[in-house]
């Protein structure tokens, strides 16, 4: 993260992945202040062994498209609407709108969590037991929703017609 004011937002990317089982780890770096400990982490961050970067940032938002033009790793974006941000459309433009040839993938305003199961879910893709964890954490999803439907009492209308159009899941 660029800050340490971003860890309200990225500790969420954590949560997700320390849920996940995902190893993780967290530091700030910042593209304006510190850049050149920003291009030795990005560009030693594979050395390292590490697979995906999260890289959250408000304001400028310069972070995330620095990290990836660093490096070849996937590069997650995490918009994070700070205090000298304008209402947070400046970061969403700022990690969403990068030029041809540096990706980053995008994730919400102060979507954290996302960019955690994101992560997670790049990583299974050569992760047999991972891609395991990822099936029970979308089901764990399903049956809240499954859940809040019996929870909603959404039948005690006159003229509500059940349609029930799905198996269940």
């Amino acid at each position: 993260m660029g800050s340490s004011s971003d860890l309200k937002v990225m500790h969420k990317a954590a949560e997700q992945l320390e849920v996940l089982q995902v190893p993780f780890e967290i530091t700030i770096v910042s593209a304006h202040r510190t850049p050149v400990r920003m291009a030795d982490y990005a560009t030693k961050a594979a050395e390292r062994n590490l697979k995906v970067i999260i890289a959250g940032a408000g304001g400028a938002a310069h972070l995330p498209g620095m990290v990836a033009s660093y490096t070849t790793l996937p590069v997650i974006g995490v918009p994070v609407k700070s205090s000298n941000s304008i209402d947070g459309w400046d970061s969403v433009l700022s990690i969403l709108q990068m030029p041809a040839g540096v990706p980053v993938a995008t994730v919400a305003l102060d979507g954290a969590a996302n960019a955690g199961i994101l992560a997670a879910q790049i990583l299974a893709l050569s992760d047999s037991s991972l891609q395991e964890r990822l099936i029970g954490f979308k089901n764990s999803l399903s049956a809240k929703v499954m859940e809040s439907l019996k929870e909603a009492n959404l039948y005690d209308f006159r003229y509500f017609v059940n349609s029930d159009f799905s198996s269940g899941v």
